[in-house]
């Protein structure tokens, strides 16, 4: 028996490579012959830049820059197997784990920290980078990143604007005479998981700006701001980029990637499943085992379960997705390719224990799913 495990990380609680290593365990406690190939995954968010570095043999760099409130972090980021391509997270700079909840405030935050981890990749002179967007504490539009490259955000008085989302309310011009000459030539490919566009109802502003400090007069404030910035760009970059589905990904960094940068935005479970050769694996398995943190309705808009499933299905092999939370929702997913959803919980728990015993829940849910399958074959052979 050929099985592929290959899940995204269990957020707050396991790495994909924790989370694969307890569906191993899982799987052997049964079927202890069975070949086991691990692939962690990830789909632009958590674990991209070690799901790509460990898959391609490529190695980590550590690189200090500015955290989304200004204060010192290190950001760690990769160099693929090839030795020409970068990869990074915008989190391990300007993600919302930096910034204590009782401070987090997205008219504040600012990505100019992930504009440094690029000009640090520029400088070791490679001119290939991979962005995952996922988990930012931000909403400025990525104005923050280009004024780390050299682009400058002025006021009518013509003095820089402050950092932070709320600041863009007080553009009044771009200027891009001093950008960096070396993003014209250098391929950026952003990872992305979400087609929201950078304002409106389902902007980045009102869809995520909750889940960073932003109460609902603050969302009001920043989408405006986001807005008003757009337009400004628009008028100095040529580029009308406010509602191209996934420009308000990470606060709208994408869009200030796409406005700056020659940027394309591509899925990030596309990009992790193309780097890991995840097709060619997947040849002549016999189930894939697939899982996440939750799985609700947004899974089926393109996370790493269901690009895992699409993958599977074309080679007609079933997919299995374990879960850590089954969220509303979540039952669009059998449509999407995958044929069966576990929770890895077997009884009431509170969330805070789950997270702690994650991957012995994982762990214990492939066992019983082994013996499913055990159960199956015995009915099958009769």
């Amino acid at each position: 028996m050929r099985i592929i495990v290959a899940p995204d990380s269990y957020k707050g609680s396991v790495s994909a490579l924790e989370a694969a290593e307890a569906m191993e365990r899982g799987i052997r406690a049964v079927f202890p012959a069975a070949e086991v190939i691990k692939v962690p995954l990830a789909d632009g968010g958590e674990g991209t830049v070690a799901a790509l570095v460990t898959a391609t043999d490529g190695w980590f760099l550590d690189h200090q820059v500015q955290g989304p409130l200004g204060t010192p972090v290190q950001a760690r980021w990769g160099v693929l197997g090839d030795g020409q391509t970068a990869v990074m997270e915008m989190a391990a700079a300007s993600g919302l784990t930096l910034v204590p909840e009782k401070d987090r405030d997205p008219r504040l935050t600012t990505t100019y920290g992930t504009g440094q981890l690029i000009k640090a990749v520029l400088d070791c002179g490679l001119r290939k980078i991979i962005i995952g967007v996922g988990g930012s504490a931000t909403n400025d539009g990525g104005s923050g990143m280009a004024r780390a490259l050299g682009v400058k955000f002025l006021n009518a008085q013509g003095g820089e604007i402050s950092p932070g989302g709320s600041a863009l309310a007080q553009l009044a011009c771009i200027d891009l005479t001093e950008i960096d000459a070396r993003l014209g030539a250098t391929e950026i490919t952003v990872a992305c998981d979400v087609d929201n566009p950078l304002c409106g109802p389902r902007g980045a502003s009102a869809v995520y700006g909750a889940q960073k400090g932003a109460t609902a007069d603050m969302i009001s404030e920043l989408d405006a701001a986001l807005a008003h910035y757009a337009q400004l760009a628009l008028l100095a970059t040529g580029r009308n980029i406010a509602q191209c589905p996934g420009a308000g990904a990470a606060g709208g960094l994408a869009a200030g990637l796409l406005f700056f940068t020659q940027a394309q935005l591509r899925r990030g479970i596309d990009i992790v499943l193309e780097t890991t050769e995840f097709s060619r694996l997947v040849k002549n398995a016999d189930l894939v085992i697939t899982g996440e943190g939750q799985t609700d309705g947004q899974t089926a808009f393109g996370k790493a379960p269901v690009g895992v499933a699409r993958a599977a299905k074309a080679g007609g092999v079933p997919v299995v997705c374990l879960a850590g939370a089954l969220g509303p929702g979540a039952e669009n997913v059998l449509v999407r390719g995958i044929d069966a959803l576990m929770s890895i919980t077997a009884q009431p728990m509170a969330l805070a224990e789950c997270m702690r015993q994650g991957a012995t829940l994982i762990e214990a849910a492939t066992a019983r799913l082994c013996r499913l399958i055990a159960v199956g074959r015995s009915m099958t052979e009769r």
